[in-house]
């Protein structure tokens, strides 16, 4: 499952960079996480980074995008293949 920035986000700037697949970005008003790109970390680590340093807790599961754990590191091994890593 794909993760979501919900509209609590204030914009600090600390997720960004975090992302190991550089799913976040900004967006019109708030920070914005491409679904296709998100595998909430696996392959990475064993946490979602953007969850760990988001100081305001507003980064839940996205319920619109439902992926097993299988899913996700599937989807990580073509996106670091596609980057080359």
């Amino acid at each position: 499952m794909a993760l979501i920035i919900t509209d609590e986000c204030i914009n600090c700037d600390v997720c960004e960079p975090e992302c190991p697949n550089g799913a976040i970005s900004p967006g019109e008003e708030i920070y914005v996480i491409d679904p296709d790109l998100c595998t909430e970390c696996v392959g990475h680590f064993d946490e979602p980074q953007c969850q760990q340093v988001c100081p305001v807790d507003c980064i839940p599961l996205d319920p619109a995008n439902k992926e097993s754990q299988e899913e996700l590191m599937e989807k990580y091994q073509i996106i670091t293949a596609a980057l080359g890593n």
